[in-house]
């Protein structure tokens, strides 16, 4: 198979996965290296295709086939100790962390996407944060960061954002 070939069949695989999909996993079904298929990915997502990275692995972006939700932005901070604390309130109240952002003297903007649903999600990042040299986007900003929360309803996101304000995540006017 041809890159041209392979490429399209990445792009099947990911429009027929019910879940994340990994590198090491498309480049066993595709016969080549991990590496290939992350440079087959830059390629995909150049061409336009809405690729998106999570934890688990590749995830292909559908607004189209897309359920209604509600989503909102919340900023947080906290300390390395409580994060796990923090992905477990939100999945465990109904909701889904998206992504996260901080904002970087240098870079600016950085937002990253987390694509968080459950504990076990919750648990699969943790595990790759505690990877050596591997560190979260709020060791940047001294815990200081912003999620963009999803759930089915506003009632749920206010549901989640009381439980954050309640257990001290959210970041204070003071």
């Amino acid at each position: 198979m041809n890159a041209a070939e392979r490429r399209t069949k990445i792009t099947h695989l990911l429009a027929q996965a019910d879940a994340p999909v990994s590198a090491t996993a498309l480049a066993a079904q595709c016969g080549v290296s991990r590496q290939i298929i992350v440079g087959d990915i830059a390629l995909l997502r150049a061409g336009g295709l809405a690729v998106l990275a999570t934890p688990r692995g590749y995830v292909l972006e559908n607004a189209a086939a897309a359920p209604a939700y509600a989503e909102r932005s919340v900023v947080c901070c906290h300390g390395d100790d409580r994060l796990r604390e923090e992905l477990y309130l939100v999945v465990d109240l109904g909701g889904a962390l998206i992504d996260v952002t901080v904002e970087h003297s240098v870079y600016g903007q950085i937002c990253a996407p987390l694509h968080i649903f459950s504990r076990f999600d919750a648990d699969a990042f943790c595990q790759k944060i505690q990877q050596p040299g591997a560190r979260p986007l709020c060791d940047l900003t001294g815990g200081i960061h912003l999620h963009t929360l999803r759930a089915d309803t506003e009632q749920t996101l206010d549901r989640i954002v009381r439980g954050l304000g309640d257990e001290g995540f959210l970041l204070s006017e003071a």
